[in-house]
């Protein structure tokens, strides 16, 4: 289980909307822009954000998107299942389709404890607490979520 670069912009971009005044939607073009992320690939992220239920969008003139209301409490290993789908704790590191511990795959003992431990970490982590890091000055939105890992 890798960190794939939706799952990063998606993670960087709610923690922007996150930052924003509540209920003040952002261009989605804006996001992008601050983030140095492809407006176009960005915009599909959102989208599935907002089917999701994290982020709400409006059209029209004052249109784009904003963190819905609670959407902060949500963790990280949440986000990253919404993006990256159902399978996400469940995949073979070598990306075979059967690895289990009934038929392990020869990284599989080595690599369930450490995968057990990072989605502890994953399922600990709030968008509000990467939030706030940010905000305090503690990480730039764009050193986040690798550097949650490396803590």
């Amino acid at each position: 289980m890798i960190l794939s670069r939706t799952s990063q912009y998606a993670i960087q971009a709610l923690i922007h909307l996150a930052m924003q005044p509540p209920g003040q939607p952002v261009l989605a073009r804006s996001v992008a822009s601050h983030l140095s992320v492809p407006p176009a690939y960005l915009a599909k992220t959102l989208q599935i954000l907002t089917r999701g239920g994290l982020v709400r969008s409006f059209r029209g003139r004052s249109g784009g998107f904003c963190l819905k209301e609670g959407a902060g409490d949500t963790t990280i290993l949440a986000i990253m299942s919404m993006i990256e789908g159902p399978g996400l704790t469940e995949s073979c590191m070598l990306g075979l389709k059967a690895c289990e511990d009934s038929n392990p795959c020869p990284m599989h003992r080595r690599w369930k404890p450490l995968k057990e431990r990072l989605l502890h970490l994953l399922q600990d982590q709030t968008l509000d607490v990467l939030a706030m890091a940010v905000r305090g000055g503690k990480y730039r939105i764009v050193d986040l979520p690798l550097r949650l890992l490396s803590t």
